[in-house]
């Protein structure tokens, strides 16, 4: 999934759990340039390390930022670019259908979670609107 800094949706792929992150990670960086060409940095955690950060400089001048903990972190802090990620996880997860995996297809999982930010900002646009 990648978000972006106010930790909307910006591109998502859901895979089966025997793809590693960091093979899922260049369609999702391909959808996120094709969209967003203005986009020039990413942040990742560290399970993003190692030749993904190179690709996506030479396809997509694209910088992959690695976040990573800090030395001897062992409580929750939250660390630049990896708290909007996880915040989203969390707004997603507020949807019931989102939760569990009830979905045969991934395909069908994504389109729930690109209907649950679509829920998400059409009641934060709502929440703005001053007739």
């Amino acid at each position: 999934m990648a978000v972006d800094t106010c930790a909307l949706l910006l591109a998502i792929l859901v895979t089966g759990a025997n793809v590693q992150d960091r093979a899922a990670a260049k369609p999702v960086l391909w959808a996120l340039h094709t969209c967003f060409p203005g986009i020039r940095i990413v942040w990742a955690d560290s399970g993003y390390t190692g030749a993904l950060v190179g690709w996506a400089a030479d396809q997509f001048r694209i910088a992959v930022r690695i976040v990573t903990k800090l030395a001897g972190q062992t409580t929750f802090v939250a660390l630049q670019g990896r708290w909007a990620v996880e915040r989203t996880f969390s707004w997603i997860n507020r949807c019931r259908r989102t939760v569990r995996g009830y979905e045969r297809l991934p395909e069908h999982h994504a389109a729930m979670v690109q209907w649950s930010m679509i829920i998400i900002m059409t009641r934060r646009l709502a929440r703005h609107q001053h007739i």
